[in-house]
């Protein structure tokens, strides 16, 4: 009876041994970075070239209408806040500034596109098809047309992804409330359509590295503020703004709703010049905020936004206006590699295992989404993009005459986004380890979407033309 006893046992011990490994890990991370070969890729690539294919590229567009909306999408008091786990799902206390949705819609007598900028940690995919299903049936417009962004405040909600992952990070999932988001988004995006009227539209960009650090290592960083300005006929006006800062100022003992500087600057903005303004979450993965000097962390948020308001409304004077400018706009949703994050700080070798997500409620797909306005292009990645990888992107671009904004939270979140050439060091760090989901080679990956998306947003004659 004892050695039956010691047989069940061992075989059962065995079993949950092999279901931890199976399920759980450790893995060993694969190195081969050849992911031009792998099935995502091709279909990722099959993906943007049937949407562009919607569009009409044109060097004769027509003349450029524009249409902007806001709405409040602060919850209600005692939904949790996300972005910091160590607030264990916590309801917030109370609304220190409201949050926004804020669109932007652009058209040129063929093509659309609504460009959405909220203060959110990011844009969840539930969320988003939200969005876009109540969108289509008030304006036509589709997935396509539809650019989502987050500011990254980590003091809006949680509570909008069901699994631990989405516990961890923001709650209780809570699916009112991505109802209340989904809805309130997509009616600022269906007043923006509504309001299309004949405009024109400038942008430009200052450098400003005194706001902004590499909170991973001594490297250079996407530093610019960027900045379009859009007016109408009458005279109604919208900013747009990009930047790259984490909006981390207020920590983790923050406990009330704020857009955070975003949108402070944002505020300072809009009582300065009477306009509405919009902001846009840059390639935030690696970018710290350095804020000014203050009494308290309040204070020190607004001071920042002030700072970078006044800095766009300085460099905005003599702005080229263009009333005829061709929009494009092409989004997929696309397959990542298998898993590869690496909890164990300093053995890279090791990875949890591919299933491992699924449990945890990391989705295997993300989104891509491309946007040409004129010679400034969109390009939205569902990760916390690297400011080093955005750089250097940025500089590929100019060598074409192309004005690039990469932004994050592209309607979906796969960690972070690093340099691939970071990704075997140690000890890992949490933005190379923990928070790297897909492998080394996804800057590879999203490089090579980049550069196919600017091909068909710029073919060959269109990039003569703006070498002219």
């Amino acid at each position: 009876m004892v050695k039956k006893i010691l047989k069940v046992t061992g075989l059962v011990m065995l079993a949950l041994v092999i279901l931890f490994l199976v399920v759980v890990g450790p893995w060993p991370a694969y190195k081969d970075s050849r992911f031009q070969s792998a099935a995502y890729y091709k279909r990722a690539l099959a993906a943007l070239e049937d949407n562009m294919r919607t569009q009409h590229l044109t060097a004769d567009p027509g003349r450029l209408q524009a249409g902007w909306a806001t709405r409040i999408i602060t919850p209600k008091v005692g939904t949790p806040l996300g972005g910091y786990g160590d607030r264990r799902g916590a309801p917030s206390t109370g609304v220190r500034d409201d949050l926004y949705a804020k669109v932007l819609v652009l058209h040129d007598g063929n093509d659309t596109v609504a460009i959405v900028g909220t203060d959110l940690l990011l844009v969840p995919p539930n969320v988003a098809d939200i969005v876009r299903k109540k969108v289509n049936g008030k304006t036509g417009l589709t997935a396509n047309e539809i650019y989502f962004t987050a500011s990254h405040t980590h003091c809006g909600p949680g509570a909008w992804a069901p699994g631990i992952a989405g516990y961890v990070t923001g709650g209780k999932y809570d699916p009112s409330l991505v109802d209340f988001l989904g809805n309130a988004i997509a009616d600022a995006v269906i007043e923006a359509h509504a309001r299309l009227k004949p405009a024109k539209l400038a942008h430009g960009a200052v450098d400003a590295p005194q706001y902004i650090r590499n909170r991973t290592r001594r490297a250079p960083i996407d530093t610019e503020l960027s900045f379009l300005l859009v007016e109408q006929d009458a005279g109604n006006r919208c900013y747009m703004v990009r930047y790259s800062a984490h909006p981390t100022v207020f920590s983790g003992r923050m406990m009330e709703f704020s857009a955070e500087f975003p949108g402070a600057m944002q505020r300072y903005l809009e009582n300065a010049t009477g306009a509405t303004a919009i902001y846009l979450g840059g390639a935030l993965g690696s970018s710290g905020p350095v804020a000014p000097e203050g009494p308290n962390a309040s204070a020190r948020v607004d001071a920042m936004g002030e700072a970078l308001a006044k800095l766009v409304l300085e460099h905005s004077a003599d702005l080229e206006f263009h009333t005829h400018l061709d929009i494009a706009s092409a989004g997929a949703e696309i397959g990542m590699a298998s898993m590869q994050m690496r909890p164990f700080a300093t053995k890279s070798k090791w990875r949890v295992s591919p299933l491992l997500g699924r449990v945890f409620g990391v989705p295997p797909l993300g989104w891509i989404h491309a946007v040409r306005v004129g010679d400034l292009m969109f390009i939205g990645t569902p990760f916390d993009f690297s400011g080093e990888t955005s750089k250097e992107w940025k500089e590929w671009a100019a060598r074409r005459n192309i004005t690039l904004w990469p932004t994050s939270f592209s309607a979906a979140y796969c960690g972070y986004l690093s340099p691939d050439r970071y990704y075997w060091e140690e000890p890992l760090n949490y933005e190379t380890g923990l928070m790297s989901w897909f492998g080394p080679n996804m800057e590879a990956y999203f490089t090579a979407l980049l550069h196919r998306a600017t091909e068909l947003m710029y073919p060959p004659q269109a990039q003569a033309a703006l070498a002219q």
